[in-house]
């Protein structure tokens, strides 16, 4: 696979997201231009993943059909739009566990770049909390910050303290495609 890829968080990134939990497809709703997002990506060439702490899992609140179930959904979602990801990668575990695949550990992202061959400091990496950029930015790639779900509350594009050095922050799933694609014809024409 070429390195055209971007890891994205699902909950507060490509949905809405709950502090009670997406717990059914019927709670699962796309952020208005989401799935229209990763479709203009894949259509530039531009793989997509997902990683994503489901620990609704592990709390018993959720079992895997229902996840299966909202996943598909998704999937449902973007084959509309003329869109994919490639693969869903998800931690099932609580705080408690102490695992390495939930963010803001890294393993999600290592295992990524294990299942795709690629070199992950030429990955991007789309979250909304600070845990989805620093496990991001633990294996080297390019974090982004989307001001929707967790981080609705920035009303600029000024990086919040404590967050990785030189990561970007966009209003949206959308405005960081539009950059992205910008960035590439940009880089193109010289």
């Amino acid at each position: 696979m070429n390195s055209k890829l971007i890891i994205l968080d699902r909950d507060g990134t490509i949905n809405h997201d709950s502090d009670d939990y997406v717990k059914s497809p019927e709670e699962w709703q796309a952020l208005p231009g989401a799935i229209d997002a990763i479709a203009r990506l894949n259509h530039a060439g531009w793989h997509t993943v997902i990683a994503t702490n489901q620990s609704g899992l592990g709390r018993g609140l959720i079992d895997a059909a229902t996840l299966n179930n909202i996943h598909e959904k998704l999937n449902k979602a973007l084959s509309q739009a003329g869109a994919r990801v490639d693969a869903i990668f998800f931690c099932p575990h609580t705080p408690d566990d102490h695992c390495h695949c939930r963010k803001p550990a890294p393993g999600l992202f290592e295992q990524i770049g294990d299942r795709f061959g690629v070199t992950l400091s030429e990955v991007h990496a789309v979250g909304d909390t600070l845990r989805d950029a620093q496990a991001a930015a633990a294996v080297g790639c390019q974090t982004h910050l989307v001001r929707t779900g967790k981080s609705d509350f920035l009303t600029t594009n000024t990086l919040p303290e404590n967050f990785p050095a030189n990561t970007r922050v966009h209003a949206d799933l959308s405005a960081f495609a539009d950059w992205l694609l910008n960035t590439e014809i940009t880089e193109d024409t010289h």
